[in-house]
């Protein structure tokens, strides 16, 4: 919600003060009700302290596929334009994206095109999305162009899920575990301590090293904490810097197991985002540009900008694509055929849909064979605690036992 300061009169004079609005339209229509015409209005500019702190897109996916075939199906059935945002502002849940198209709704009103409104809203409405609306308006197909985008957004949205979840179980189980063993170490272990100091002799190596190890979490807990925070603040720092941010990315596609995921996952959204832009008749060289910047992935990004250049010179987008082990020769050679063709949006589809079933199948594969194993260490680092207790215990005890 915005802020206005607005002066104005009503029966008892002179007026002035602050409104809370999603826009100045509707500001306006606020203090009218309430008897008060407005002579000036001004928006209050946002401080820290007052304005929505986001990273990223404030939008969920999910929110914004369905504002996507909502505004399709509205303009299908002949609702203008105007409309179909005044309906889906008030519709929708996510207050970023009513804030924004009450915004948008102020500047189609004014008869400012949906390509120009959008476009000030840029956190929430992609290159990818300005871009083809501009391209959908020229042609007049503005609901086939909104149908395409919800297709490639669902499409975006189930794969990254499907990679949210293979990621978030080992990611859960290894909290659960690490906070099993601190637990442990910090709230079990020294209760034992004295114990093993009336036990006397020499205590064995799993014992004495849980026993350090439990010393020193106790001591210096602070330390880790910090060195988390650290490592939290290095991350997002290499990852604000393109430089760093290559090498970054660069180890994530080399990681066993994950990096070739990660690789799939990365090439699907670019062939389908490369799909829908040259099908809504989107520049080649503009799209290129704008897959660079979706596509996420500095490596990937790289290869693109080499590949535009290529274009730029007059020869094939493939070339330096061969040259990349990033790009497996099925896409390049499937764009290669796409180009001699003339079919090249049709050819990047069905490279988008075979990674997106790879990613899939990979996905699942993946989640069968970490279960088993994050099972197995969260029960090797809980059983070398427990062990290490109770060897001590079952020597006192056969002390015990010789003694009578």
């Amino acid at each position: 919600m915005a802020r206005f300061k607005y002066e104005g009169r009503d029966r008892k004079g002179k007026r002035q003060g602050t409104v809370s609005a999603g826009s100045k339209r509707e500001a306006m229509i606020k203090l009218k009700d309430e008897g008060i015409r407005v002579i000036e209005m001004t928006e209050v500019p946002e401080t820290l302290m007052t304005k929505d702190i986001s990273f990223g897109n404030p939008v969920k996916l999910q929110h914004f596929v369905i504002y996507l075939r909502q505004f399709s199906t509205l303009i299908k059935a002949g609702v203008t334009v105007v409309e179909a945002t005044a309906i889906l502002s008030a519709q929708t849940e996510s207050k970023a994206l009513k804030k924004a198209l009450l915004s948008v709704e102020e500047d189609l009103r004014e008869g400012n095109p949906l390509s120009e409104a959008v476009s000030k809203h840029k956190k929430i409405f992609t290159p990818m999305f300005i871009n083809m609306v501009k391209a959908g308006e020229v042609s007049g197909n503005l609901d086939e162009t909104l149908d395409r985008l919800a297709e490639h957004f669902e499409k975006q949205h189930y794969t990254r899920q499907k990679i949210v979840s293979a990621l978030a179980y080992p990611v859960v189980v290894g909290i659960i575990a690490i906070a099993v063993v601190i637990f442990l170490l910090v709230a079990v272990v020294p209760t034992f301590v004295t114990m093993f100091a009336d036990l006397g002799g020499k205590l064995p190596v799993i014992t004495r090293f849980v026993l350090a190890s439990s010393s020193f979490m106790q001591s210096f807990w602070w330390l880790i904490v910090f060195l988390l925070f650290v490592v939290v603040l290095l991350v997002s720092y290499l990852k604000s810097n393109s430089k760093t941010k290559y090498y970054l990315d660069y180890m994530l596609l080399r990681m066993p197991i994950f990096g070739n995921l990660m690789q799939k996952a990365a090439l699907a959204l670019m062939m389908r985002t490369l799909s829908s832009l040259f099908s809504s008749s989107v520049p080649i060289l503009h799209a290129m540009s704008i897959v660079e910047k979706v596509v996420e992935n500095e490596v990937l990004a790289k290869v693109i900008r080499d590949s535009r250049d290529s274009l730029e010179k007059g020869r094939s987008m493939t070339e330096p694509m061969q040259k990349h082990w990033a790009f497996p020769p099925l896409v390049t050679q499937m764009i290669s055929i796409g180009e001699e063709t003339g079919a090249l949006d049709a050819m990047l589809s069905k490279i988008a849909e075979f990674y997106e079933k790879e990613v899939e199948t990979g996905t699942d594969r993946l989640k069968s064979l970490i279960e088993p194993l994050m099972i197995v260490v969260l029960a090797g680092l809980v059983g070398t605690i427990v062990t290490s207790i109770m060897v001590p215990m079952f020597d006192m005890f056969n002390q015990f036992q010789q003694h009578n």
